[in-house]
């Protein structure tokens, strides 16, 4: 294991980011649990929120200055999503506006940055789509099938499907990653894939085709199929083969930001449970006099504080240029497990009334969910920390 000396890592617990929280608090006002639940019923995008939160430069904050961003720590973006989810909104429909463009900051060639990270620090260009994960290989990112062959003329022809690619339909650039040498060819699983910055708009028809799936949570979610799409030679991103050791670095940041977005969850459930624990009052008396009621709260609460401190954690060893690849998915795993703890606790002490919308609760247990499984589950989880950090055999 990889021995870091945390006192040159600042872990601070004062370091709230209390200016942000209060600043991203006041624009969620503004959408409140009604305008959440016309567009879960319509199956529709959030677009006035996406709208406000990217004018705020909300969206830019990991974006350098002299891109057009405001420059900030992944801890600073932490405390808005966090802050997002905990007022009852849901940041799913654009965070990746925050992380995908990381692999283009750090390995992307100079034109690149500048011809890209100011529209996508202002929103005028989203980067919102990862392609990634596949149907027939799933998180098994090394075995993608996704070809990127190289034409005559320098550029490459683009073969292949993705799926689970949330936002594409909202996108106008994405991150793909593509096979360019054969696996049979390379001697570590994970060479031979390159990274690509898709322009979506002009590929779209012309060899790029989006089909939008039906799925239990409305975060826009779509199959890809490239089928003999040409684009430049300049959309590589860094060296060909080299692209899934440039995508560690957005998993990672994806990893500790969406582990705020739980954190934030388990908050907005402890809150609610506590205040409808005090104000209902059957057989004579508040339900949060109970014991049944009032542990399973108080250890809800537990949960997300310890959770919490794993993901402080994550972010800094991230800010301080640290390898965080274990903080990062423990802090996932562990403010994934606390979010939903708490959404269970939070509908059993509602009762019937958490499967009535009006609450808010249902819609957000739904949500709570998905992060048993995305972006990462747990096992795969598991299974890095046992082999990358405890050493043990790697399964087959």
């Amino acid at each position: 294991m990889t021995k870091i000396d945390l006192d040159q890592i600042s872990i601070s617990a004062t370091e709230d980011w209390a200016d942000i929280r209060e600043a991203v608090g006041r624009l969620c006002d503004d959408f409140p649990n009604d305008y959440w639940m016309k567009l879960d019923k319509a199956d529709a995008y959030p677009k006035e929120f996406v709208t406000t939160l990217t004018q705020s430069g909300f969206l830019g904050a990991l974006i350098p200055e002299e891109y057009g961003g405001s420059g900030l720590p992944l801890g600073a973006a932490c405390a808005v999503l966090e802050t997002i989810h905990e007022r009852g909104c849901n940041a799913a429909a654009c965070h990746a506006q925050m992380y995908t463009m990381g692999t283009v900051l750090k390995y992307g060639s100079e034109a690149q940055k500048q011809a890209y990270l100011p529209g996508i620090a202002t929103g005028e260009l989203r980067l919102q789509a990862f392609g990634v994960t596949e149907p027939t290989t799933g998180s098994d990112t090394t075995q993608l099938k996704t070809r990127a062959e190289r034409l005559e003329n320098g550029n490459y022809l683009i073969n292949g499907q993705k799926v689970w690619t949330s936002r594409a339909l909202e996108s106008d650039l994405m991150l793909l990653l593509a096979r360019t040498t054969p696996a049979a060819q390379v001697t570590k699983r994970s060479d031979g894939i390159s990274a690509f910055l898709l322009d979506m708009r002009a590929a779209l028809g012309n060899g790029l085709d989006l089909r939008k799936i039906d799925a239990m949570i409305n975060h826009n979610s779509c199959e890809v199929f490239f089928d003999n799409l040409e684009i430049p030679a300049d959309t590589l991103v860094g060296e060909e083969g080299r692209g899934f050791r440039y995508i560690v670095d957005s998993m990672n940041a994806e990893r500790i930001l969406i582990a705020s977005e739980c954190i934030g969850d388990a908050k907005f459930f402890i809150r609610k449970a506590v205040e409808y624990a005090g104000d209902r009052k059957v057989f004579g008396g508040p339900i949060g006099a109970n014991q049944g009621i009032q542990f399973p709260i108080a250890r809800a609460y537990a949960e997300a504080q310890a959770a919490e401190l794993m993901v402080r954690k994550a972010a800094a060893m991230f800010d301080a240029g640290h390898k965080a690849a274990a903080e990062a998915n423990m802090a996932k795993m562990l403010a994934a497990d606390a979010s939903w703890n708490a959404a269970e606790v939070c509908m059993q002490v509602y009762g019937g009334f958490a499967f009535a919308r009006e609450y808010g609760i249902e819609r957000k247990w739904r949500e709570a969910r998905l992060y048993q499984t995305a972006p990462i589950s747990k096992n795969m989880i598991l299974g890095y920390l046992g082999q990358h950090v405890l050493g043990l055999p790697r399964s087959y």
